[in-house]
């Protein structure tokens, strides 16, 4: 592939192992951390408790569906030769603002504790319209290990529509923001709409998904699915976007050509994973909410948390999916001959309202750390970010009077760019990134 970055990672097999990632995810020397393990700590999402049986461990079997070759070769031969990453990025049509040149508005989104250090907001047309939420967020450093693709720094933002407001021709849709890091002082970027083929190829529909977690792995992007459909994931080929032809409210084809509600570029899903149990209505199996990529196992593996509600009963579950190792499976899960994925560790915890999730583990630790972003709830306006494992959870404290509810108020997607020694995430009004340092001797 003529996009892709220098891959240097040696693949050791499909066992998950423990590998020290280099700079180990920390918080900044302004956050200061305590020990929660005690109960009495409002919203203490305590130890991770390890699920084993095949009572918990089945449920979160998925099935996989690729899209046949003829299906996506016929919908690239109507539509045109597809363009990969570099044609958007120099495509690039809408520029974001840096911390200091946003309104207080929208600093007053980002976190209390950790401090962003680096941060930006949308161009004002973008958040004009509050029925476009972003939720989800992945970088060139979970496509590849050196941090670039090809020759640049991305960020991937996914960005839902409300079904029941705003432009008509808009609600329900699912975008990407392709943004160019290459100048941190000047990043630009542009919108790429989400759709999945139909009629065999002739045409393509909207994916209509509340996207709340995806995962950029080599030339694959995963997406979470919640669109009352029996999918749990979609997969989207990052060398198959394709250009739109006609600037109509239609998403798909229509009598001038290929249309896309005003976007000039689509992405249309290569394949999709399913629960085998069917749909994950009621908690059993699991609704993912969200996800991120781990490089501390080998190979890489998949994180998700259970989407929860933060005032509801339910507690979240936490698991992962091991990535394929064959080079021709490249960012797809790792299957079975029948192409059924197996979770390969899952956890149970106390967390509730779970939008944020990363994992990692130290050389020579029993288990990996896993950090969770939670939403506030309805007694506070910001979420908290915690950090857990077999002996406990640890979170972030703020104010004088030692509040956990230190992270943002929509406590949305994490992910950890290992290269830079950053974490990303989103506001509602800002995407930021926070400074590593070593967050296990910061609790020693």
């Amino acid at each position: 592939m003529k996009q892709r970055g220098r891959h240097r990672r040696r693949r050791r097999g499909v066992a998950l192992r423990a590998a020290l990632t280099g700079t180990g995810l920390a918080l900044t020397a302004a956050a200061t951390l305590i020990s929660t393990s005690q109960a009495e700590v409002a919203g203490n999402p305590g130890a991770l408790k390890p699920l084993t049986s095949a009572s918990d461990t089945a449920p979160l079997r998925l099935q996989e569906r690729l899209e046949p070759a003829p299906v996506l070769n016929r919908l690239a031969a109507a539509m045109g030769r597809p363009v990969g990453v570099d044609t958007v990025l120099g495509d690039a049509d809408r520029r974001m603002r840096t911390g200091a040149d946003c309104a207080d508005d929208d600093r007053s989104s980002l976190p209390l504790t950790p401090e962003a250090t680096r941060s930006y907001c949308w161009d004002p047309a973008d958040t004009a319209d509050t029925a476009w939420r972003p939720a989800a967020v992945t970088t060139s450093g979970d496509a590849d290990e050196d941090g670039v693709w090809g020759s640049h720094r991305v960020v991937l933002t996914g960005w839902t529509h409300a079904t029941d407001t705003g432009r008509a021709a808009e609600r329900g849709l699912t975008r990407v923001a392709f943004t160019n890091l290459d100048d941190p002082a000047r990043p630009v970027y542009r919108w790429v709409l989400l759709v999945v083929p139909a009629d065999g190829g002739r045409d393509y529909r909207a994916l209509t998904s509340g996207i709340s977690g995806m995962v950029w792995n080599h030339g694959k992007l995963l997406v979470t699915a919640s669109d009352g459909g029996a999918e749990a994931l979609y997969v989207y080929d990052l060398d198959r976007i394709q250009r739109t032809t006609t600037n109509e409210p239609a998403v798909g084809r229509v009598p001038h050509g290929w249309s896309a509600a005003g976007y000039r570029y689509v992405l249309p899903a290569v394949g999709s994973y399913r629960y085998t149990r069917g749909r994950c209505e009621g908690g059993r199996p699991p609704c993912p909410g969200p996800l991120a990529l781990d490089r501390s196992t080998a190979p890489d593996s998949l994180v998700a948390a259970e989407r929860t509600s933060p005032d509801g009963a339910r507690r979240a579950r936490l698991w992962r999916y091991a990535f394929s190792a064959a080079p021709t499976r490249a960012g797809l899960l790792a299957t079975d001959s029948t192409g059924r994925a197996d979770a390969v560790e899952v956890f149970r915890t106390k967390a509730r309202g779970v939008r944020g999730v990363l994992s990692y583990r130290h050389a020579g630790a029993d288990g990996a750390s896993w950090y969770t972003g939670q939403l506030p709830g309805a007694e506070d306006g910001r979420g908290g970010l915690w950090r857990q494992d077999a002996d406990g959870a640890k979170g972030a404290r703020c104010g004088s009077d030692g509040s956990h509810h230190c992270w943002t108020e929509s406590a949305v997607s994490l992910s950890y760019w290992q290269e830079t020694g950053e974490v990303w995430s989103l506001s509602d009004r800002m995407l930021f990134a926070v400074p590593l340092a070593s967050l296990e001797r910061s609790l020693d």
